[in-house]
């Protein structure tokens, strides 16, 4: 896999009107699954691209999401890129507790930098099996997408409504 750290752009290319590069600043835009989009910078510095696993580095440590397009990633994200990206997630995210020495740290608050999350192991598995994991996952990562993506419609849809019945 490869790994890039994020590193936030100048604090006055944000913006909330959608203009320019989506930008995801930390933990604080993970949903369930995918990130939810509440800034845009003019001057994107380190990118991610869509389908890409998006990983918590600042307290806490470890927390994922899954990148729903290209953009733009802060201090608080790495981006972490694979040909096998779901088996890269199930497998970090079945060994979230491993991050806890991050978190637990004795510092203010845990982080971790691009030596440690590098170091970090996958389990190993012959790329027969990780090729058949990422076959099956896939495709129900790809109906998980889906669906939030219909979420999100359906849920724009309602507020059109409510404004449109109640002011």
């Amino acid at each position: 896999a490869d790994i890039t750290m994020g590193q936030s752009p100048n604090g006055s290319s944000y913006n909330e009107d959608g203009i320019g590069t989506v930008f995801y600043q930390g933990r604080a835009e993970f949903g369930y699954r995918f990130p939810t989009q509440r800034l845009c910078t003019t001057e994107p510095k380190r990118m991610a691209r869509e389908n890409d696993v998006l990983m918590s580095v600042r307290a806490p440590v470890g927390d994922l999401n899954v990148a729903r397009e290209d953009c733009c990633i802060g201090r608080g994200i790495a981006a972490i890129s694979s040909e096998y990206n779901s088996f890269v997630y199930y497998s970090i995210l079945n060994q979230k507790s491993d991050f806890d020495i991050y978190n637990n740290s004795g510092t203010i608050f845990g982080s971790i930098n691009r030596d440690a999350l590098s170091a970090f192991k996958i389990p190993a598995a012959n790329i027969a099996l990780i090729e058949k994991f990422e076959s099956v996952a896939s495709e129900m990562d790809k109906i998980i997408h889906n669906n939030t993506l219909e979420i999100y419609k359906l849920r724009a849809l309602k507020q059109v409504y409510l404004h449109k019945f109640f002011g």
